[in-house]
């Protein structure tokens, strides 16, 4: 399960509005060994694309090295599906690298409404986890 702050899927959706007709795409940082994301860093889309997204290699060596230098890991690896609903697709699955992430899809597809769901990518085997938003962690 993926317990996550408001304020942080705020800042999700937002990012993923805004980038719209693009894909959006960053991380939120926590605490090594914690399971708790904390600090929201919203990441370029170097495909520049609805339909695709991929980290700009030297932003993602850049922001991983500050959260291994603030004893960080990636705790959600999220992005943003334009046209589609928030499940990996087949290429999201093969370049998904951190067992340990939650991997959090935001659907923009309508603009009413929000899909916001979470998964565990392991080894190819997606499993979707319940999301708890809470106001602030206890």
């Amino acid at each position: 399960m993926l317990t996550i702050e408001r304020a942080l899927v705020d800042q999700i959706v937002a990012h993923a509005r805004a980038d719209h007709p693009d894909e959006a795409c960053g991380v939120i940082a926590g605490p090594a060994g914690s399971d708790r994301p904390t600090r929201f860093v919203a990441m370029i889309n170097a495909e520049r694309s609805p339909t695709f997204y991929r980290f700009d290699s030297l932003e993602q060596l850049k922001v991983w090295r500050e959260m291994d230098d603030r004893d960080e890991e990636p705790v959600v690896i999220y992005h943003s599906h334009t046209a589609t609903e928030a499940y990996p697709s087949r290429t999201d699955i093969s370049y998904a690298a951190e067992p340990n992430a939650h991997y959090v899809l935001v659907s923009t597809r309508d603009d009413d409404e929000t899909e916001f769901r979470s998964y565990s990518i392991v080894d190819g085997e997606v499993t979707e986890e319940e999301v708890k938003i809470v106001e602030a962690y206890a």
